[in-house]
């Protein structure tokens, strides 16, 4: 599998603490990516190896994050590796961008929590990132929404690249457990450009969560300084 890392978390799972592994490779390319890193480069290990240090590290994590990139691209590491953690009763979350409804499908059974990335208001996936995945993404939320999966839907609001009113249509379109409104980040980003736009501050992000909190069923915001429950 490509590798990208790993890491133990007390923020990845909620009130969890757990063995997060990065998967490189992802077929998106949004501008205001923070891990431009993983898009394309990774390192070649074998999947036993990420088996061995789950058991290895069984006795003081709760749960097994697998985030990327875009994991559900080596999908059948992906199932391995959540079968193993369930086999030692491990809780289990993917972190995905949610193009790969059928994938998302077939490995199901073995998730606990999905935090699924909306990017845009499904009609404006192009617009916003450069690909046209808004449907995909709907059909992996209508998917999860239809199992006993914990889902948190999540949407970084970039200033200029969206506006306010696209988080509200956002909020219309979803339906989630928990809607998490995250704070762009510019040291980090695939586009250059993005570096000159000023992250927004935590009392705009704030105030647009007031805003949709009645639309969903919980808001918090995530922001360097924090997380929030609106």
């Amino acid at each position: 599998m490509k590798f990208g890392g790993s890491l133990i978390s007390s923020i990845d799972f909620p009130e969890k603490i757990s063995l997060v592994i990065f998967f490189a490779g992802c077929p998106l390319r949004c501008p205001y990516c923070h891990n431009p890193e993983l898009l394309k480069n990774g390192k070649d290990i074998d999947v036993e190896s990420i088996k061995r240090k789950i058991s290895s590290s069984k006795d003081f994590i709760d749960a097994v994050v697998l985030s990327g990139g875009e994991p559900l691209f080596q999908e059948k590491e992906v199932e391995e590796i959540l079968k193993h953690a369930y086999s030692l009763g491990l809780k289990t979350k993917l972190d995905t961008n949610g193009i790969y409804p059928k994938k998302l499908n077939s490995i199901i059974k073995y998730l606990d929590y999905v935090s699924l990335d909306v990017k845009a208001p499904f009609t404006k996936y192009k617009e916003i990132i450069g690909k046209n995945v808004g449907s995909e993404v709907k059909e992996s939320m209508k998917i999860l929404n239809k199992s006993k999966v914990y889902l948190e839907c999540r949407t970084t609001y970039v200033p200029k690249l969206m506006t306010k009113n696209d988080i509200v249509k956002i909020a219309k379109e979803i339906d989630c457990d928990l809607y998490t409104l995250q704070q762009f980040r510019n040291e980090t980003v695939l586009d250059p450009y993005l570096k000159n736009i000023e992250p927004p501050k935590v009392e705009e992000l704030k105030k647009i969560a007031k805003t949709v909190k009645n639309i969903v069923k919980k808001v918090k915001i995530k922001t360097i300084e924090g997380e929030y429950t609106i």
